[in-house]
């Protein structure tokens, strides 16, 4: 288990699917900058790149070109406009993607300050898995997780009972 300041129990269910999909000897390619979750991948031993900010709605080419094993989309396409592109320039056999849930009770996150930090999609499963087969992937194993948090209200009530997270793991078709 992972100890930090960070988001414990998402990185922690993150890092322990990947590591149930993914050996230590595969590459991977993380779509979008370096993070916190990057630093936890390489202390755990795996062999990680990311791409380097670039707009990937607009440009592929270090997505198409990478000569590697596995990539890994975790919470990122709800902010690009056209996932789809991203998803067909894949050229490994393997994906992990995570993203952030439609929630009924709370509109999809926006920062009026910085256009690229923002969800374009909060997805339901089934969009996922449609845009997953439609892009030639097929899901071998997922899983939902909540996301509670240390906050009173309504809303973090029903964060501790409602998926906020879906998790999966894919192979080409």
């Amino acid at each position: 288990m992972y100890e930090s300041t960070y988001p414990k129990k998402r990185f922690n269910i993150t890092l322990d699917f990947l590591s149930k999909h993914v050996s230590k000897d595969e590459t991977i390619l993380d779509l979008g900058v370096e993070n916190p979750f990057t630093s936890i991948l390489k202390e755990q031993g795996y062999s990680v790149q990311n791409t380097s900010g670039e707009d990937l709605d607009d440009d592929v080419s270090t997505v198409a070109g990478f000569d590697g094993d596995v990539v890994t989309a975790f919470e990122i396409f709800e902010h690009l406009v056209n996932p789809y592109g991203v998803l067909k320039a894949i050229p490994c056999d393997k994906l992990l993607v995570s993203v952030p849930l439609k929630l009924w009770f709370s509109s999809a996150y926006r920062n009026k300050n910085d256009i690229r930090d923002q969800h374009y999609h909060e997805f339901e499963d089934w969009q996922l898995d449609y845009v997953l087969d439609k892009a030639g992937w097929e899901i071998k194993d997922s899983i939902k997780f909540t996301n509670p948090t240390k906050k009173l209200g309504l809303r973090p009530l029903l964060r501790t009972y409602t998926p906020r997270y879906y998790l999966v793991y894919c192979e080409r078709k």
